[in-house]
């Protein structure tokens, strides 16, 4: 049963990121700028998406492809209001990586996010390892999350 959840979430997660995405449109944000791998942010519009509405949330761990994160939603003072999505491995492998900094409270235009794209084996090659891929990790509250994971 927990396999069948897995794969339930795993699917679920893809479903949620490639929505809206196709490829890396933007400038890396200004906590993913100069980092090896960072190849730019894209738009982001979630499955739950309030058309019209300015969204608030919190990052969990910033720009970090080497930990997986979750962002949270919450009002206009920072107390979570029960939406949430976590970083994603892509189907060719991209890292989705959420940001600004950890526990920033930022706002979402028309609850529309612009997360970066991470290209996991040129991040981990740039701090120093021989190679990497995204992986699936959880990271609470998000049950389902990803990461860098170098070799």
């Amino acid at each position: 049963m927990s396999r069948l959840f897995t794969l339930i979430s795993t699917v679920c997660v893809m479903m949620l990121i490639t929505v809206s995405i196709a490829s890396a449109s933007g400038k890396p944000s200004a906590g993913a700028e100069g980092m090896p791998g960072a190849l730019g942010t894209f738009e982001f519009k979630p499955t739950d998406w309030i058309e019209g509405t300015t969204s608030w949330w919190k990052d969990s761990d910033g720009v970090a492809p080497g930990v997986a994160g979750c962002h949270i939603g919450t009002d206009a003072e920072g107390k979570p209001n029960g939406r949430m999505f976590g970083e994603a491995c892509l189907p060719d492998g991209m890292l989705v990586e959420s940001n600004p900094g950890a526990g920033v409270l930022h706002s979402h235009a028309n609850d529309i996010g612009h997360p970066d794209m991470f290209d996991c084996n040129a991040w981990c090659v740039g701090e120093g390892a021989s190679k990497g891929s995204c992986k699936a990790a959880a990271a609470p509250p998000c049950t389902q999350s990803a990461m860098c994971a170098c070799n």
